[in-house]
């Protein structure tokens, strides 16, 4: 069979979300809800959202809408049918007496519930149509989360959910893992699990919620909302029902039970209003004083709003070790949370999974863990978790490992697909470098890069890597959710705040030599990018031969917006690139005015088909829908170009002061709309003097060393200025800009 129509029937977030992820592989989709007029305003909210659902706006023409009274016949003619409506058996079971009375003979029926057994779903459905009905679990956004639990019962025909896995792994982009039909399946059993557990030890162990989240966050490799902005996220209100769901559907001597019980507080909470972002808050709101918002915490004692604390515990990377033995309350409510939820996670196998690495993938890919709870227990070392961890009878796999004490138990990682993943050969290397913001991978015939720095920024180390790992054909690649955010501003921020700018040029010098080795390498060098690659991560990409990037990307040169240009050769290559086009070719101004457009504006793309349209990818590099298949597909191009000839340097001819004098006629006019200050009026000028080629003209060749030094040069200007510090410490304490 092949996967060529689909319908979704239900219009809410989930089915607008898969709606949107099927047009996005150019698979034709009708969306049937009550009435047309729903399904129109959800395709008005697919075109709309902010994160984007869709990777290119055209993709929305794949979509088609109707509803279930006069459009059912649109299922005749699906090879797979989706039911996303609202949670109630009832309703359901009328949809699928609906859709078995229509479909074609052996069309693919699933559900995207999120907690009903397949056994109670099909409860009504004939043996026959029993095999073709299985549940299709996505995550929300159904884009940006890489997880699809696809649960089948002994009922199934295996080869359909099969194809439906491979179907969804090679055209959806998602990792899919086939679960047994058990309560919450393999995601939600752990990850709501371990939001319980992290916030009933809060209660327990009597910390603040800033506290909480401040532990159970980046030092845990869990995303920074922790647990108490989760559920504020989430809705505290549908956080309520998950956790009845799970008190009904597990077994009364389940863990789940004791952290499920009810918490006074969120009862009230929810009384109030105050179901989270969606309401008047949660257990975080905004309260307005003064006219002025601040950001307010609950005190889970008093149950009173206070101003939110911002808690530094110190702790940068992700170290397990050293944060479950601080000797402080943080290092206890780590352990106690981290030991929980390893326990919780263990005792699941083989019941609910004989695969424990699915479980820890499940967590990667539906909750964004770095770690799932295995590679937990590994990093902390088997022998130092039983010396520490108390009771775990009846525990099998626990058991069974105190007994061997085998630190190697963890074997191969991504089981579940048969992409040849970078999560999988990275053990396989022959040899390992490391410092503090970098890895390399060693291999016979080639390196990988690794950043490891918070949000992968860049500093020296992270350049020291690049250099070093250029000896072979070399791939630029990471797990963690961004390629780069940029050059590290904390990094240099330190040097400006000890007025040791010398350091700083330094560094910029050092960015560049090592961006131009990527480029000129005897060795080529692909880049493989995805989530954030920004401002010096984007120009790592920029200046790889090679480019294979994610379709969930967000990518552009950010710069000005902390008062700063691009200096690690941005500015270059995207110079280069508009004046290749026709119309740079035939006016010599294009080019310059077109890069200021984009970086003046700091224009980000959120995919590679946006990306492609400001040049910051082309047309020949790849684009690939499974996050999984960047290694392999990098791999197939070194393959590819092992006669590699690397290019040419560029050779520019700018106008100099003629297009300088548009540019600054561009910054008055924004200057008198008053879109952009003083300062923006200060960085504006010095980007049109780059991007203008300096003091040049026409009948000059300059070469990128030329820009180099003309991108090195502002920048040191800029981060001289007292204002370009503001906007950069604004940023850094806030996360927003600041224009001045």
């Amino acid at each position: 069979m092949k996967i060529n129509k689909t319908v979704i029937i239900g219009s809410g977030t989930m089915g607008s979300g898969i709606a949107a992820q099927l047009c996005n592989a150019n698979i034709p989709v009708t969306l049937l809800d009550l009435k047309t007029e729903i399904c129109q305003k959800a395709k008005d909210r697919i075109y709309k959202s902010r994160p984007p659902l869709l990777i290119d706006k055209s993709k929305i023409d794949n979509i088609k809408i109707g509803n279930i009274e006069e459009n059912f016949d649109v299922v005749k003619n699906a090879d797979w049918i989706v039911e996303a409506v609202v949670e109630r058996i009832d309703i359901k079971h009328k949809i699928y007496e609906k859709i078995f009375k229509n479909r074609k003979t052996g069309a693919i029926v699933s559900s995207n519930t999120s907690s009903i057994p397949i056994k109670i779903l099909s409860q009504n459905l004939t043996p026959e149509e029993k095999k073709d009905f299985c549940i299709t679990h996505f995550f929300n956004p159904v884009r940006y989360m890489g997880l699809l639990e696809i649960v089948k019962n002994e009922n199934n025909d295996l080869n359909k959910i099969n194809y439906l896995k491979r179907f969804c792994e090679e055209q959806l982009g998602k990792g899919a893992i086939i679960c047994n039909d058990t309560p919450g399946f393999l995601g939600n059993r752990v990850g709501v699990y371990a939001m319980q557990v992290a916030m009933t030890e809060a209660f327990k162990m009597k910390m603040s919620i800033e506290e909480s989240d401040a532990i159970f966050g980046r030092p845990m490799g869990i995303p920074k909302t922790g647990v108490f902005g989760l559920y504020d996220l989430i809705g505290i209100d549908l956080m309520s029902d998950v956790l009845k769901s799970f008190v009904k559907e597990l077994p009364k001597n389940d863990e789940f039970q004791k952290v499920a019980v009810e918490i006074p507080l969120i009862k009230k909470l929810v009384d109030m209003g105050y179901t989270g972002r969606k309401g008047k808050g949660g257990f975080y709101r905004i309260n307005k004083i003064n006219d002025k918002k601040i950001l307010e915490a609950i005190n889970l004692e008093t149950e009173e709003y206070s101003p939110s604390k911002k808690i530094d515990i110190n702790f940068e990377k992700v170290d397990l070790k050293k944060l479950i033995n601080r000797n402080d309350k943080y290092g206890k409510y780590a352990w106690s949370v981290i030991s929980k939820i390893i326990k919780y996670a263990s005792s699941l196998v083989p019941q609910v999974t004989n695969k424990f690495n699915d479980i820890d993938e499940a967590m990667r890919l539906g909750f964004n863990w770095s770690k799932g709870p295995f590679e937990m227990l590994k990093e902390i070392g088997v022998k130092n978790f039983f010396n520490k961890v108390d009771n775990y009878k009846d525990n099998k796999f626990l058991e069974n490992l105190s007994k061997t004490l085998n630190e190697d138990f963890y074997g191969e990682r991504q089981l579940y697909t048969e992409i040849e993943t970078l999560g999988k050969i990275k053990s396989k290397a022959i040899q390992f470098d490391r410092n503090n913001s970098a890895e390399i991978y060693r291999f016979k015939d080639y390196n990988i890069v690794e950043f490891t720095s918070k949000a992968n920024s860049l500093d020296y180390e992270s350049m020291d890597c690049l250099k070093k790992a250029t000896d072979k054909p070399l791939i630029i690649i990471n797990e963690s959710m961004q390629f780069s955010a940029g050059v590290n501003l904390n990094y240099v921020m330190n040097f400006a705040e000890k007025n040791d700018f010398k350091s700083i040029e330094n560094f910029i010098k050092y960015f560049q030599e090592t961006c131009k080795l990527l480029k000129y390498s005897k060795y080529p060098v692909v880049s493989a990018p995805s989530g954030l690659t920004l401002g010096g991560g984007f120009e790592v990409v920029v200046q790889s031969n090679f480019v294979v990037s994610h379709m969930n990307i967000v990518m552009g040169l950010v710069e000005t917006i902390v008062g700063l240009v691009p200096a690690g050769g941005g500015c270059k290559e995207m110079l280069w690139r508009w004046s290749q086009t026709n119309e740079g070719k035939n006016d010599p101004d294009f080019a310059p005015m077109k890069v200021f457009e984009i970086i003046g504006y700091a224009k980000t793309a959120t995919s590679p088909v946006e990306a492609e349209s400001l040049l910051l990818l082309n047309s020949n590099d790849k684009k690939i829908m499974n996050r999984n298949s960047l290694f392999q597909e990098s791999k197939k191009i070194l393959t590819e170009n092992r006669d590699f000839i690397p290019p040419k340097e560029c050779k520019f001819k700018l106008s100099g002061t003629k297009v300088r004098e548009k540019m600054f006629k561009t910054l008055e006019k924004l200057y008198k709309d008053k879109k952009i200050l003083d300062h923006g009026m200060v960085v504006g000028k010095e980007l049109a003097y780059v991007l203008s080629g300096g003091d040049t003209n026409l009948d000059n060749e300059i070469n990128e060393d030329h820009i180099y030094k003309l991108e090195l040069n502002s920048f040191m200007k800029l981060i001289e200025t007292e204002n370009t510090q503001k906007r950069i410490k604004h940023t850094l304490k806030t996360g927003k800009p600041l224009i001045n």
